[in-house]
């Protein structure tokens, strides 16, 4: 058995690496299309909560008013403290953040 598997469920990830606090808020944002996968040089919109992420791909979300664009690094094990969650992705651009005007 190896120490973390190959590939995993989309909302599993971004519960795992602590971008959402709980499962069910992970799967919420998939299913209404606000995740966008890259991978191999194609960009698609993900919509099904148990599309595969492997190491290597990149996402693009919005959380609250910060955009994150991210590199998955690794699938890790659980959903750990802060820093072991940091280690599963790297930041490729510098998050921005987004002003909302009335």
């Amino acid at each position: 058995m190896t120490d973390s598997p190959d590939e995993l469920r989309l909302d599993v990830w971004l519960w795992r690496a602590r971008f959402y606090k709980s499962r069910a808020l992970s799967t919420r944002t998939v299913k209404n299309g606000k995740i966008r996968l890259e991978r191999n040089g194609q960009t698609l919109r993900a919509f099904k909560p148990n599309t595969k992420l492997r190491p290597g791909d990149r996402l693009t979300f919005m959380r609250a008013n910060h955009l994150f664009h991210i590199e998955v690094l690794s699938m890790g094990m659980r959903r750990g403290p802060a820093n072991e969650a940091q280690a599963m992705y790297a930041i490729v651009d510098t998050a921005t953040k987004i002003q909302l005007t009335a």
